[in-house]
């Protein structure tokens, strides 16, 4: 068994307990997705069935002859199928979560490989290389709004306020198509 910090001897290494750190952050952001993941997918068939549940006393509702009994059916359906709608929309933000996640986890992996390579540790182009593999993944606008910001020297909250501003639309005229 290798040197640790509790146990230092000659062989002791900051990189390598660098590695198992950066290893327990991606292990622990795995685990946390794999448990959302779960109560998001009991979430989203629950969603599925009472959408179902409500389709079918809107249908049945029709059928009622007009009375205010029908009415509140109507209302309370009509009331309760927006809010589903609405649940359903909101799911989407584990979405978004999700791949925030994965993204984090596959670029700590790399940084930690990255750091584990002594090959690689202190060449300039391996860093770089990394930084562009990372940029690469963002999807979001915000996120690689907050990407700069980091590798411009900004902190975290600074960075995240970065990220939360509104991102300005590019206008027709100032659309050039490079080949």
């Amino acid at each position: 068994m290798p040197s640790s910090c509790k146990t230092p001897d000659l062989d002791w290494s900051q990189v390598r307990e660098t590695v198992m750190m950066l290893d327990l952050s991606v292990t622990q952001i795995e685990r946390a997705m794999r448990d959302g993941d779960d109560s998001i997918t009991k979430l989203a068939e629950l969603f599925t069935s009472l959408m179902g549940n409500i389709q079918i006393i809107g249908k049945a509702a029709k059928d009622l002859a007009e009375s205010d009994a029908k009415a509140a059916i109507d209302s309370n359906f009509r009331e309760i199928s927006q809010k589903m709608n609405e649940a359903i929309v909101a799911f989407q933000f584990y979405d978004i979560l999700l791949q925030r996640l994965t993204h984090a986890a596959n670029s700590l992996g790399a940084l930690s490989e990255l750091i584990a390579d002594p090959s690689r540790l202190f060449n300039p182009y391996e860093w770089y290389g990394l930084q562009e593999m990372i940029k690469s993944k963002y999807t979001l606008p915000q996120d690689r709004s907050m990407f700069e910001a980091i590798l411009n020297g900004a902190g975290v909250d600074e960075a995240l306020n970065q990220a939360s501003k509104p991102v300005k639309p590019v206008a027709e005229e100032d659309n050039i198509e490079l080949f």
